[in-house]
C-alpha cells in the first residue's frame, strides 16, 4: 500500500492518543479515529512531522474549543451520520508515515488510510482556530513514540 501525501485538510484514519491518557500514562491510543491533518513540517533530515486534530462524536463542554463537521462533508468522506467535531484543544505529532496510521475501506472501495481533503473553506475556520488557540498556549500537545 501507497501512503497519500500528508497534506493539510486531508482526514487520516488514526490511533490517536488523548492528552489525558498521556498524561495517565499510556503510550497508545485506545480507539482509531478519524483525525485531521492541520500541518506538515519537513524538519532539516527530511523527515516529516505531522499534527493531527481528533474527531469525536463527543459535542464540546465549550463550543470554541471543537468545529462541527456539516453532515455533507461527513457524507462525501464517508463517515458516520452521527454529529461529529474536530477538537482544537489538542494534537498528536508524529513522523511520516508512523506506525498509528490505520487502513479503511474508503468510499470506492480502496484500502487505504486517509478518507478524504475537507473543503478548503471548512478546513481555513479550522486552521485559524487552531493557530489563535497555540497563540495564547491553550492547546496541548502529545508527541508520539516514533
Amino acid at each position: 500500500m501507497t501512503f497519500p501525501a500528508p497534506l493539510p485538510a486531508l482526514v487520516i484514519r488514526y490511533s490517536y492518543l488523548w492528552h489525558s491518557e498521556f498524561i495517565s500514562g499510556s503510550e497508545e491510543g485506545i480507539k482509531d479515529r478519524p483525525c485531521a491533518i492541520v500541518a506538515a513540517i519537513k524538519t532539516d533530515r527530511d523527515v516529516q512531522k505531522i499534527l493531527v486534530l481528533p474527531v469525536t462524536h463527543s459535542a464540546p463542554k465549550f463550543p470554541e474549543n471543537a468545529i462541527e463537521i456539516p453532515q455533507e462533508t461527513k457524507r462525501r468522506l464517508g463517515l458516520d451520520g452521527e454529529r461529529s467535531w474536530v477538537v482544537l484543544t489538542e494534537w498528536n505529532e508524529f513522523s511520516w508515515p508512523g506506525p498509528d496510521l490505520r487502513m479503511v475501506v474508503s468510499t470506492s472501495g480502496e484500502k487505504t488510510i486517509a478518507y478524504g481533503y475537507l473543503p478548503a473553506k471548512f478546513f481555513e475556520k479550522i486552521r485559524i482556530a487552531f493557530i489563535e488557540r497555540m497563540q495564547k498556549g491553550s492547546i496541548q500537545k502529545v508527541r508520539r513514540t516514533e
